[in-house]
């Protein structure tokens, strides 16, 4: 092979699409199907997304791609969304990044806070300002410090929550908020730095999340099946190494392992995994990357009948609320969906450290998802068709220092000619920012 690539995920296929202008190459995926964690799957026999549900429109790798491949992106129907907070459900504010609140008054209109926590809010950017930030600190910790317990408890950590699966006190400012990160550089009101951002953004009439026809699930199916180049699934890569012709992976289970050989390679599999396959041949890289944990989580999918829902595309839950469901995603009123006259919704489930209760069965699972439903949107109905779908280790977690962890990883990796690496562990999680590291890995490839 000119060149191999080891993961057939949107990272894996997005690097294979980039190189295949110039090269041969061929995609190695230890599943029976590619995609990651953009999967489709029949929900009442509704096509629906059991993983990744929505892409950022406005960052340009993600609709980019779709443009090459010729599909046509979808605009969501609503992106209004509620919290839950203090056992109540409120509006979403507007203008926030990430939780941190840029509008006082959206924030008061919301009633997410209270009127102490608010006048906080409007206090902050006259406090002694903040000292340059000169090392990464925990998103949460600086927002308590900050802005005070119920923003991060109630804004914050809902919206980490969502994306990451993490806890706000964990999780690094500089990778998960990078532009705040940025800008308080010089110091500076934490509140002033988020309202620059969103004052400073292009102005817009332009959806801000996309999808597809059929499910975002599509997107990777259209690049294998693009003939640009070849897949190969069930191919387990357990290690990679190099001789004086190239790079040898070594495959299969034991005793019945097998050698395929590459000139040269791009990994574009989860941390651990990578960490694993690379540790003879870039030491260093591979301890750094088994340093990195992940969160488990699962999506379950539910189907009505004649419930009656509030409007807007569904509610985020923080961690401090006590429910095991951290995030609904209202499908059916969400996305242009023909459903029938049936109500989709999916929950999610699983933060960081929530491994225990996501070991109950399928069953148990569902009668505690179901019980919370009842608890956040009054549903009490029994569903038409249920599906559950588990993501083991799906979302890496940036710790305190991750941006210079990826730093010394690709240094580590670039030092080995002919090698890559590309995936959600590096730059973001997002599909946009999966692309945009595959493109990246793709690049150093050709240098």
């Amino acid at each position: 092979m000119s060149v191999a690539v080891v993961g057939g995920g949107i990272s894996g296929l997005a690097a294979a699409w980039t190189l295949a202008a110039t090269d041969e190459v061929v995609v190695l995926e230890a599943a029976p199907r590619v995609g990651g964690k953009l999967q489709v799957a029949p929900i009442a026999d509704i096509p629906v997304d059991v993983g990744a549900e929505a892409m950022l429109a406005r960052r340009p790798e993600g609709v980019g791609l779709l443009t090459e491949l010729g599909l046509q992106p979808i605009a969501p129907l609503t992106t209004s969304a509620w919290v839950r907070a203090g056992g109540g459900l409120h509006a979403l504010p507007a203008r926030t990044m990430l939780g941190i609140p840029a509008d006082t008054e959206a924030l008061r209109a919301s009633g997410v806070l209270s009127e102490h926590a608010v006048e906080r809010v409007a206090a902050e950017p006259f406090l002694p300002p903040m000292p340059p930030l000169r090392s990464d600190v925990a998103v949460g910790a600086l927002v308590r410090e900050r802005l005070g317990n119920e923003v991060a408890d109630r804004l914050v950590e809902p919206l980490l929550g969502g994306v990451y699966a993490g806890r706000a006190d964990a999780l690094s400012l500089q990778a998960a908020v990078p532009g705040v990160y940025a800008a308080l550089g010089d110091g500076g009101s934490l509140v002033g730095a988020a309202r620059s951002l969103l004052d400073g953004a292009p102005a817009s009439s332009d959806p801000v999340f996309a999808s597809l026809p059929g499910g975002l699930g599509r997107l990777p199916l259209a690049l294998a099946e693009s003939g640009r180049f070849e897949v190969r699934t069930g191919v387990t890569v357990r290690s990679i190494r190099r001789d004086r012709s190239g790079f040898v992976l070594d495959c299969g289970a034991v005793p019945m392992g097998y050698e395929l050989r590459a000139d040269r390679v791009v990994v574009a599999t989860p941390a651990a995994k990578s960490a694993r396959m690379l540790a003879s041949l870039a030491p260093e890289a591979a301890r750094d990357l088994a340093a990195i944990e992940s969160a488990s989580v699962a999506i379950v999918t539910f189907a009505f009948r004649d419930v009656d829902l509030p409007a807007g595309s569904g509610l985020l839950i923080g961690a401090r609320e006590g429910l095991a469901v951290k995030g609904v995603t209202i499908t059916s009123q969400k996305w242009p969906l023909a459903t029938g006259g049936l109500v989709v919704l999916r929950a999610s489930i699983g933060r960081a450290g929530d491994a225990q209760l996501l070991q109950r069965p399928d069953a148990e699972l569902t009668a505690l998802v179901r019980h919370e439903l009842g608890v956040l949107l009054g549903i009490t109905a029994d569903p038409v068709d249920i599906l559950v779908t588990r993501w083991g280790g799906a979302l890496p977690q940036y710790a305190v220092g991750h941006v210079e962890r990826v730093a010394r990883i690709r240094a580590a990796a670039d030092a080995v000619p002919g090698l890559a690496i590309c995936g959600a562990t590096f730059d973001g999680v997002g599909i946009p920012a999966c692309i945009a590291s595959a493109q990246a890995a793709a690049t150093r490839l050709g240098q």
